[in-house]
This record gives structure tokens, sequence and C-alpha cells, in this order.
């Protein structure tokens, strides 16, 4: 019973998806973030001067 619940929820979740158009909560057009443009991890795991952005 419990197994036909959870296909019936699963089927009807993915419809809904499918079927809605909404916006997306977390856009890859973001701004950049620093950690992103770093190396990971960093030599020796930290810095000896802030690292900055140039645009």
């Amino acid at each position: 019973m419990i197994s036909l619940i959870s296909i019936m929820m699963f089927i009807f979740i993915m419809w809904e998806s499918m079927a809605t158009n909404r916006q997306i909560l977390f856009p890859t057009h973001t701004t950049s973030s620093i950690e992103w443009l770093q190396n990971s991890p960093p030599p020796e795991h930290s810095y000896s001067e802030l690292p900055t952005i140039i645009k």
C-alpha cells in the first residue's frame, strides 16, 4: 500500500514539475563567487593576502 502511494506521489510530482513553468530559484547566471574562481583547496589552505576580483 505504501509503495503504491509512493509511486502515485512520484508520478504526480514528475507530471507537475513538467507541466508548470516556474522561475528557477538558483539561476546559473548569477554574479560569480570568489569560491568558484580559486583553486580548491587553496595552497596551504590559507591566504597570505585576500584575493581580489578584477572586472
